[in-house]
């Protein structure tokens, strides 16, 4: 806010009885009433309260912030820092992006975790197509990443996600894995997890299936929206 100040300036007018012959002048008394001067309350004025910030509903295939519409939401965005198995920063922001058509489905998914005790961890979610080339110099094996020569990936396409779980709280919880684990272990078939982590990976993976997303075999934490294409340019 900027205020203005009004500045006020005294000009003198001289002495212009000088000017006159104080001889010829008569002042005639003059009786003054007191002046009264009635004092006006200032008019009371209620503070405006601007109406809370309600987010745009975004288009269904517009990239948003995961976080300004899941409650709750964890995010350890791996490619946003060196913890990963490329130890390189290969994204630019730290902010998990993904089409709102899937977001909607992951605040259902939250809210049924959540009253079992738990919350989403986003891992990645949209992946630049410029990131998936760096991915793919580092590690051209296509059980894992997917070749960009071969056109876009699931992740290039704001419908994907790499999640896993903690609890509400943030805590850590009993998983298979950590993320971009290549070894067997990272595979949903795979019998040799202790059985409390594979407790908590088939309860993800259920959500996750009940409210519409296809899992990747090889990667527990990976998962697509089989109902909404996403972007493909």
């Amino acid at each position: 806010m900027t205020l203005f100040a009004t500045g006020c300036q005294n000009v003198g007018r001289g002495n212009k009885m000088n000017d006159f012959d104080t001889e010829k002048v008569t002042v005639q008394s003059a009786t003054f009433e007191p002046v009264t001067t009635e004092t006006t309350a200032a008019p009371t004025t209620e503070p405006v309260t601007e109406p809370p910030t309600v987010p745009r509903t975004p288009e269904d295939i517009e990239l948003v912030n995961m976080k300004d519409y899941i409650p709750g939401l964890y995010v350890d965005l791996r490619y946003a820092g060196t913890n990963n198995f490329t130890k390189k920063k290969i994204y630019d922001s730290d902010e998990a992006v993904l089409c709102y058509a899937t977001i909607k489905k992951l605040i259902k998914v939250q809210e049924e975790l959540n009253a079992k005790g738990f919350s989403l961890l986003i891992w990645d979610a949209y992946r630049p197509f410029s990131a998936q080339e760096k991915l793919w110099e580092v590690c051209p094996d296509p059980i894992f990443v997917a070749d960009p020569a071969l056109g876009i990936a699931s992740h290039n396409c704001g419908n994907t996600v790499d999640i896993g779980l903690v609890s509400v709280d943030g805590k850590p919880v009993d998983l298979p894995t950590d993320f971009d684990n290549f070894t067997e272990l990272a595979n949903r078939d795979n019998t040799d997890i202790p059985e409390k982590a594979a407790e908590n990976a088939k309860l993800l993976e259920d959500i996750m299936v009940a409210n519409g997303f296809e899992p990747y075999w090889n990667e527990w934490w990976h998962y697509s929206d089989k109902d909404f294409a996403g972007i493909r340019e």
